[in-house]
């Protein structure tokens, strides 16, 4: 378990990083590559089998865009519709929605949902679905935010930040033995999000 414990302190460690230097930085957004590609090239938690491991050549991702990052209000006065996600050996997940999020990109103009993980501590989740998926992005969808992950991109008690770029696939497009929560209906835009992780062909 300990190396779980030293994943989730690395990736804690590099959200914070990019927090501080802001999301919109060069520097931040390098950074968020490089140590996600040592993590899935190398370290025991990462979601490729050794296999996948041995052959990997780095995630994919479009260009920094700045006009894919914008900081959105949170809008609390929504219905707390739940979720249960089946996770197989790891029981079932429940989320509540308690919020929602409306903003504007090059491509559309949308709403999605902000959900939190019920149970012990809790956190926010926000994935979501595009006019990508099955083309340049996972059929899936991709997440924005986990906080029990760590994938936290900076919060204030109104305000939540949304950089597409760092948009990223959820562990079950790498390796099928992850299973997933995906996005609910209110969380699938119309529109294509042509930012963030891409899809790589040697994985999937």
């Amino acid at each position: 378990m300990l190396d779980l414990l030293d994943y989730r302190r690395r990736v804690n460690d590099l959200y914070h990083a990019v927090r501080e230097l802001g999301t919109d930085h060069p520097s931040a957004y390098e950074q968020f590559r490089r140590v996600r590609n040592e993590l899935f090239g190398s370290h025991a938690q990462s979601a490729l089998d050794e296999a996948q491991k041995a052959d990997f050549r780095g995630l994919k991702y479009a260009p920094y865009n700045p006009a894919y990052r914008v900081v959105a209000s949170v809008d609390y006065a929504v219905e707390p519709i739940e979720y249960r996600f089946d996770l197989a050996d790891d029981g079932q997940s429940v989320v509540r929605q308690f919020g929602h999020v409306t903003f504007e990109l090059p491509t559309g103009r949308g709403t999605l949902g902000l959900f939190w993980i019920t149970g012990y501590g809790g956190g926010v989740f926000l994935p979501f679905r595009d006019a990508t998926n099955g083309k340049t992005t996972y059929g899936g969808g991709r997440y924005l935010y986990d906080t029990i992950k760590g994938a936290d991109l900076g919060t204030s008690e109104r305000e939540l930040v949304l950089d597409f770029n760092y948009a990223y696939h959820p562990s079950c497009y790498y390796n099928p033995r992850w299973v997933c929560p995906l996005a609910p209906p209110q969380n699938r835009l119309s529109f294509p999000v042509e930012a963030g992780e891409l899809l790589t062909e040697e994985i999937g």
